[in-house]
């Protein structure tokens, strides 16, 4: 079992699928929130943007809108996901932006020395809530399941060859890309630990399970002490943003390469009077 960190090993994973896929660095941009998981902005070889905290999704679906042929990912934490950034994350998969998202869940603000989040388990005692959370947790793969997604899966930060398996087939994937890591905090958040996540886990390639069913997704997730791993649903049939929108089929550029710069002094002097 890994040790530490699972932010090292999540960009390990990382890096291993776009190289696999054969993604080359000019062609990829990583999109990171504030959090532990953006200091790996600077610790890969291609494109990165270290963006606004809860504000990473807007960030990289204009991105990739901007530019459809860039392999857009996005990665931020527990607490910009589902507390500062849970309206962008909702319109995110409403709309179905072709973007891998990778939600960084050690169940807590790690970066700021280990206050609760809203998926720290009830109970647990944290830097701010020494006596124990009082509030009742998220369950991130039952909200978002909620919101007609078009692909779901989880993996876990102490699997590299699993977490590498997962985003290989979220790259593949021609929508919105929801990927939950269960991740410990070995800092901050003692109590959910790799070991507590393994004894936890279940493998979804191993059950009789149907990826296209959401009435069965919300079911295998409504228990919060198993963790199903693998891909828990993905409709490829659902038409993303980008073929409902836009309607661009008949331009053979991309809005980035329709930049130009334009001459304004006419109405400049119309601001002069």
């Amino acid at each position: 079992m890994v040790r530490g960190c699972g932010d090292y090993f999540i960009l390990i994973a990382l890096k291993r699928a776009l190289v696999l896929e054969g993604i080359a660095p000019r062609d990829a941009l990583l999109c990171f929130d504030v959090g532990c998981n953006g200091n790996a902005s600077d610790k890969i070889g291609c494109y990165t943007i270290h963006g606004l905290h809860g504000r990473v999704l807007p960030l990289a679906a204009g991105a990739k809108i901007a530019n459809p042929k860039l392999t857009v990912v996005a990665s931020a934490g527990d607490g910009a996901t589902f507390s500062e950034g849970v309206n962008h994350l909702v319109h995110a998969i409403r709309s179905d932006y072709p973007v891998v998202f990778l939600h960084h869940d050690n169940q807590n603000y790690a970066l700021t020395t280990g206050q609760a989040s809203a998926t720290t388990r009830k109970g647990c005692k944290m830097t701010g809530t020494p006596d124990g959370v009082v509030t009742e947790q998220i369950n991130p793969l039952a909200m978002v399941l909620g919101l007609n997604p078009s692909f779901v899966a989880q993996t876990t930060s102490v699997d590299i060859d699993h977490m590498t398996h997962i985003f290989r087939t979220a790259l593949h994937h021609k929508g919105f890309a929801f990927i939950q890591i269960l991740q410990s905090c070995p800092t901050y958040n003692r109590e959910t630990t790799n070991s507590w996540y393994t004894e936890r886990v279940f493998d979804t390639e191993k059950e009789k399970y149907d990826v296209h069913d959401i009435w069965a997704a919300r079911k295998i997730v409504e228990n919060a002490e198993k963790f199903p791993i693998g891909v828990i649903y993905k409709n490829p049939q659902k038409k993303n943003f980008l073929e409902t929108v836009l309607h661009r089929d008949h331009l053979k550029t991309t809005l980035v390469e329709e930049v130009k710069h334009c001459d304004i002094s006419e109405f400049l002097k119309e601001l002069e009077g």
